[in-house]
């Protein structure tokens, strides 16, 4: 019996392609669906941009199956075989609630009366202010703990806090971070905003769920995540002035007396009474009811560390009397102060010329480098100043600033001089070149892209610990860039972008990576750095947007690497830069234009064995060749010209199945073979291409599951056709 596919299917299918999941096989079902497109339509139609044209698209096409039934099945299978389905969250993420939480009762009653008010339409959304240290955080955290059973299908928590920049991270970037709190798998994430704020409706429709956005810094961070339904309260959490959003607004005023004392009794304990009462009046003077500020001189107090109890005291006795006044009004910087001035005054070095680059997080190498100590006593700091509250500390023996903190230290840090802070900048920008250069090249030992590892120590190990190592960095790499702009460190600005290349390229971190890519191939313009290395930064970028399926601007970028990469007389860096604009216009169904990119890239690459030559990579010629003509088959598919297609993907097919001289590449292989099995399926031999679905199943491990998805679905639409 024929199926038949729904127009409202048809037209999700549609808005989904080339915005839908990461990875080859989201490519694969784009490529499958511009073909069948050509085939329905009888001439190319390249993809639509706008969701308004993909609409009127799917009506035309539909139109066209109301009389060709065989043609309905085909998309019929298609539709199926594109929809994965992906469990609806559940549980919760939420970190633990403060145990010190005190009197902030009436701002979790007016949080929970939003979260219970009649619907009427009207989206549920609080927004939650107060000055920096106010607790914000805590009530957001309190309200979760409190409720669970209000919210039994999820609650979840994402704190903008710690991403490179005062503005924080894009939109897009913040619904991803959203999905994967929500265990959507990276490789069933879509890549673009519309695409992603659709799922997030999608998973949180008829649910009863709370979600937390916490550190919000500007409107556009949450627009997309209005909620429509009922039973889903949104909370931004802004610390600072409230945004202009039309929200439920809750306002946190500081303590009262009465409640500041019970929150430092609460956390100096009752064996500490004599001390909190000799210590109360000042302590409570500086702190004005900040409750982040009342909760760390508590600790301090707690440690056994009086106002005038500190190793670093009278060093800083006359500093602090002289600036006393400058701080009255900010009880953060005023308790960073006082912790300063009880701590060792090489650890309040260290976390004053540590403060100085705003880096997003600190570890222990990043501290050592800054104050020019060892590690391991840097690590004894750290550990020291978080204790005092001058840092929080992370996962993985990381650290970060608040930001008030932050610049209390940095600003403290001038007494040391000009130089002395600029250097403090110079040797973390050094140690952090060096370090993610050498994960890099770990990540990436045999690519052209990737620079030499430096001399000296060892880096990471293997791909695995080099890849860890540039995601654990990214944020400090994505702000380095522009520091070191700042600083006039062009060459190193541009260096680290490129060490980069690894994390895009294999674990698809391309919302983390952009803003860097796009700063440093600004910057390399900017300064008219080598044409080269401008070239390679426009590639990185373009490759970049183009994942995240921004084609305009991926285009502009691809053919700006073509510009520069040829006036350096880089062949192999033109080469790639053509073949990455053919593969630009391959996923968006300009399949002539592609091809004939192809053709141009696969003429350069023949150029470097004739003259010129001996350029990086050329000993990977023959695998560079073997891959522009698996791109040249599969844009020779789109044109419908299938005997030519099927010629140069069995061709792929057999390089990467190794001799030998050279090992065989599974994937690759497999990879290949889909994409034969594709053009087989289309020209209508289905039994061979079925034969080709079993070869490429039989060279995939299970960790290849989207793949082996996408191939049995595959089968199926090759079983259909053949009935």
């Amino acid at each position: 019996m024929l199926e038949v596919v729904a127009l409202s299917a048809l037209t999700t299918f549609l808005l989904g392609v080339g915005n839908g999941a990461a990875g080859e096989v989201g490519k694969n079902i784009a490529l499958s669906a511009g073909a069948l497109v050509r085939r329905t339509l009888g001439r190319e139609t390249p993809l639509p941009a706008g969701a308004d044209d993909r609409r009127e698209l799917a009506e035309r096409l539909y139109a066209r199956l109301a009389h060709d039934p065989r043609r309905a099945e085909e998309w019929a299978m298609l539709v199926e075989s594109g929809q994965e389905r992906i469990d609806a969250p559940s549980g919760s993420g939420m970190p633990p609630a403060p145990w010190a939480f005190t009197n902030r009762q009436k701002a979790l009653k007016q949080l929970l009366a939003e979260a219970t008010r009649p619907w009427e339409g009207r989206p549920r959304i609080a927004l939650l202010s107060g000055p920096p240290g106010s607790g914000t955080t805590s009530v957001a955290l309190r309200l979760g703990a409190e409720n669970r059973d209000r919210f039994p299908d999820g609650q979840f928590y994402v704190d903008l806090r710690g991403s490179a920049g005062e503005s924080g991270p894009e939109p897009a970037a913040v619904l991803l971070r959203l999905l994967r709190e929500m265990g959507v798998d990276p490789d069933r994430t879509p890549t673009t905003e519309a695409e992603r704020e659709r799922l997030y409706r999608q998973l949180t429709v008829d649910r009863r769920v709370l979600v937390v956005i916490d550190h919000v810094t500007s409107l556009a961070q949450v627009r997309g995540l209005v909620p429509a339904t009922p039973d889903v309260l949104l909370l931004v959490v802004v610390s600072g002035p409230p945004l202009l959003l039309e929200a439920e607004r809750v306002a946190l005023p500081p303590l009262s007396d009465r409640y500041a004392k019970q929150m430092v009794r609460k956390v100096a304990g009752p064996e500490n009474a004599v001390r909190v009462k000799a210590e109360l009046p000042g302590l409570l003077a500086r702190c004005q009811g900040n409750p982040f500020a009342l909760h760390a001189e508590a600790r301090l107090l707690a440690a056994g560390a009086g106002a005038g109890a500190s190793a670093g005291a009278g060093a800083e006795a006359v500093a602090s009397d002289r600036d006393a006044e400058a701080w009255q009004h900010h009880p953060v910087r005023a308790t960073a102060r006082q912790a300063s001035l009880r701590l060792d005054p090489e650890t309040v070095r260290l976390c004053r010329l540590t403060a100085l680059g705003g880096w997003p997080s600190v570890s222990a190498g990043l501290a050592a480098a800054a104050a020019g100590l060892d590690e391991e006593r840097a690590a004894r700091m750290l550990a020291e100043a978080a204790d005092a509250e001058l840092l929080e500390s992370l996962p993985d023996l990381r650290y970060r600033f608040r930001p008030e903190v932050r610049r209390q230290l940095a600003e403290a840090a001038s007494e040391y001089g000009v130089q002395e802070c600029s250097d403090a900048v110079a040797r973390v920008l050094d140690a952090l070149l060096d370090r993610v250069l050498r994960a890099a090249h770990a990540a990436l030992p045999a690519s052209w892209r990737t620079e030499p590892a430096p001399e000296g120590s060892t880096g990471p190990a293997g791909e695995a610990d080099g890849i860890a190592v540039l995601a654990a960095e990214v944020a400090n790499v994505v702000h380095a860039v522009s520091v070191a702009e700042e600083h006039r460190r062009i060459t190193t600005a541009l260096r680290l972008a490129r060490a980069l290349w690894p994390l895009q390229l294999k674990a698809g971190h391309w919302d983390d990576v952009l803003p860097a890519l796009r700063a440093a191939a600004r910057c390399a313009e900017e300064n008219e750095a080598d044409a080269r290395m401008t070239g390679a930064l426009n590639f990185q970028l373009a490759h970049c947007l183009g994942e995240l399926g921004r084609w305009e601007q991926a285009g502009r970028a691809a053919r700006a690497a073509v510009t520069y990469e040829r006036a350096a007389r880089h062949l192999r860096g033109e080469a790639s830069s053509v073949e990455l604009l053919g593969l630009l216009y391959l996923n968006r169904w300009l399949h002539e234009e592609a091809y004939e990119r192809f053709v141009e890239a696969e003429s350069i690459y023949r150029r470097i064995t004739s003259g010129q030559e001996r350029q990086e990579g050329a000993a990977d010629l023959p695998r560079a060749l073997a891959l522009v003509e698996r791109h040249q088959g599969r844009a020779l598919r789109g044109m419908g010209r299938y005997d030519d297609s099927r010629r140069l993907l069995e061709r792929t097919a057999e390089f990467f199945g190794g001799t030998a001289e050279r090992p065989a590449e599974p994937y690759n292989r497999a990879r290949a073979l889909t994409d034969l099995a594709e053009t087989l399926h289309e020209a209508g031999d289905h039994g061979e291409a079925l034969k080709r679905i079993a070869d490429a199943e039989a060279l995939l491990t299970p960790a290849a599951a989207p793949h082996l998805r996408y191939l049995a679905g595959l089968r199926r639409r090759c079983e259909a056709a053949a009935r």
